[in-house]
């Protein structure tokens, strides 16, 4: 072999040989770095955390949201119902008719609740009350009350009878003074009368007009409001007195009609209400239900109790 062949041959296994050193050298440097780096990582915890290189640039801190705190339900405060309160109980207890009203606050108030089912505390069939409704549907309670104390009028004509419940005689002289110096003259035809009196006077209507049309015109006993000493029958007087059917029309009627809410008397049985009230109209019949309930009764544009206290209607005994 020449020389310069074998010159070139140890040159190629020198290139050989450098590369075999470079391969080993690159498998050590990967083996080193697997070693030092790689395998501690892959077995290092999983919840461990790699430190940062360089120390982080410190954030202001997030604001913390202040919890908004649960709004807890507001306790309503429920209404003493008014049958409970203590000016209520005390004044049914030991006070007057008036005490009563003025502790629900007055007539309005006081009818609205009765009239809304909100007062059960007061009973309308109660005899002996100012507000008591004596109808065909509901008898007086008890069915045979006597009125105390009475009185008669003392400056109003009395035609027949004329005893009535002290507050009514007093009401009534007031009206008739002034009707008299308005319009003329009014009499009394008829006044309290006790359940054996009415049992009477509804015999008597029975046998001369026949049951059906004696029911239009009188009560049978305990359903009386003449009962109660709270009602009274009027007429109208010149140089006489007239009877009751030539009452409508004169203008003592007229006067009354319009002015008698004033003295706390209501026209009981108006025209047109046969139908509520069982009765034909009787423009002579006051009902006194006290001065507060009679504005009340007026200016709410009532025509009968039973609309006025939200009963139903009561045209028969049914």
């Amino acid at each position: 072999m020449s020389e310069s062949r074998s010159a070139a041959r140890r040159r190629v296994l020198r290139r050989r040989r450098q590369r075999r050193a470079l391969v080993l050298l690159s498998l050590a440097t990967a083996l080193i770095i697997a070693v030092v780096v790689i395998l501690p990582r892959a077995f290092a915890p999983d919840d461990a955390v790699a430190e940062p290189a360089s120390a982080p640039v410190r954030s202001s801190p997030a604001p913390q949201e202040t919890p908004t705190p649960t709004p807890t339900p507001q306790e309503t405060e429920v209404a003493t119902p008014l049958c409970e309160t203590d000016a209520v109980a005390a004044a049914l207890e030991n006070g007057s008719d008036r005490e009563v009203i003025a502790a629900f606050g007055g007539a309005e108030p006081f009818r609205g609740a009765v009239a809304a089912g909100e007062a059960p505390c007061v009973d309308l069939h109660e005899a002996g009350r100012i507000w008591v409704v004596a109808n065909k549907r509901h008898p007086l309670n008890p069915v045979d009350h006597w009125p105390t104390p009475q009185a008669r009028p003392q400056d109003t004509r009395i035609i027949a009878g004329g005893w009535l419940l002290d507050q009514t005689a007093v009401a009534l002289d007031e009206l008739s003074a002034d009707v008299r110096d308005a319009v003329g003259r009014i009499g009394v035809s008829s006044g309290f009368r006790p359940y054996d009196f009415q049992v009477d006077t509804y015999n008597r209507y029975v046998a001369m007009r026949g049951k059906a049309a004696a029911d239009l015109r009188s009560a049978r006993p305990g359903h009386s409001e003449h009962q109660t000493g709270l009602a009274v029958d009027v007429v109208a007087c010149a140089s006489g007195c007239g009877d009751h059917d030539g009452f409508g029309g004169t203008a003592q009627s007229d006067w009354i009609a319009a002015n008698a809410w004033r003295y706390g008397f209501i026209v009981r049985y108006e025209e047109g209400q046969t139908a509520i009230t069982g009765y034909s109209a009787e423009p002579w019949h006051l009902r006194f239900i006290g001065r507060e309930l009679a504005a009340a009764y007026h200016d709410g544009g009532f025509h009968t109790l039973e609309e006025f206290f939200g009963l139903e209607a009561a045209p028969d005994y049914g």
